[in-house]
């Protein structure tokens, strides 16, 4: 008999997500956010993966995601929310992965927030890479749009890097099959005292829009070992006004 191919039991894309069965463990809205994307063959990221967990890929090639967004009233539960503390700014430089079970999920590297009891809360209570900045998101309306400009000074021991992003918003689109592959991840993929896991998140479908880089100064990428990245163009650029999303209890990676 022929071995099963391993990539024939990867769930498929889907930008609806499945539903969140369970406990609701918390609440957040995702407000004006921006991707920007570049490829990067699959070998280059393999060994930033938890054990159990491989890059995925589109068309022979994964991803390194620069993402920025306005983290809003986040809270416990379905829908309460955290005064202060559940609003804030973030950046974080993620990859896409896919597990040992052929769920697709983010893998982050860095997920920089400007409120420093978040960033030691979530650093301690879920084993993602938080880190604290100084940041700040401004809009405003130019002809043909409207211009987002997000900066980030780290304030993270050990770590100097700047970012400078501003990108030109148009019009709404359809999402693509490589949108479709970079947005639509009902998990993320961490790894807590030897085990690798899986966290489990429910939104409606991203609306995307149109969107330009303006100008492009970032020093985050680098920081968490990919340096010259963000010299080039990105790949894929893409904006949405946001999305609220839920979050379901941890699960095991089956296996590790």
């Amino acid at each position: 008999m022929e071995p099963l191919d391993p990539l024939a039991l990867v769930e498929p894309v889907d930008r609806h997500a499945p539903v969140l069965r369970g406990p609701v463990l918390m609440n957040q809205d995702w407000r004006d956010l921006t991707y920007l994307h570049w490829a990067v063959d699959p070998e280059r990221v393999a060994d930033r993966m938890p054990p159990g967990v491989r890059p995925d890929v589109h068309d022979g090639a994964t991803y390194v995601g620069l993402v920025l967004f306005h983290m809003v009233d986040a809270g416990f539960g379905r829908r309460s929310e955290v005064p202060y503390f559940g609003t804030f700014l973030e950046t974080n430089v993620r990859l896409y992965s896919v597990d040992a079970d052929g769920r697709r999920g983010v893998v982050f590297l860095s997920l920089d927030a400007d409120r420093l009891a978040v960033v030691l809360a979530a650093r301690a209570g879920f084993g993602v890479p938080y880190r604290w900045a100084s940041m700040s998101h401004g809009a405003r309306v130019v002809p043909g749009g409207v211009r987002h400009t997000y900066r980030a000074r780290l304030r993270w021991p050990g770590v100097r890097a700047r970012s400078l992003v501003e990108v030109e918003v148009g019009d709404p689109r359809p999402a693509t099959p490589l949108d479709d592959f970079l947005s639509a991840r009902w998990r993320l993929h961490t790894s807590i005292a030897g085990r690798t896991l899986r966290v489990p998140n429910q939104h409606e479908p991203w609306p995307l829009h149109d969107a330009r880089v303006v100008r492009l100064e970032d020093e985050l990428v680098a920081s968490v070992g990919f340096p010259g990245l963000t010299d080039t163009e990105p790949d894929h650029i893409a904006f949405s006004p946001g999305v609220h999303t839920i979050f379901g209890l941890p699960q095991r990676v089956a296996g590790v």
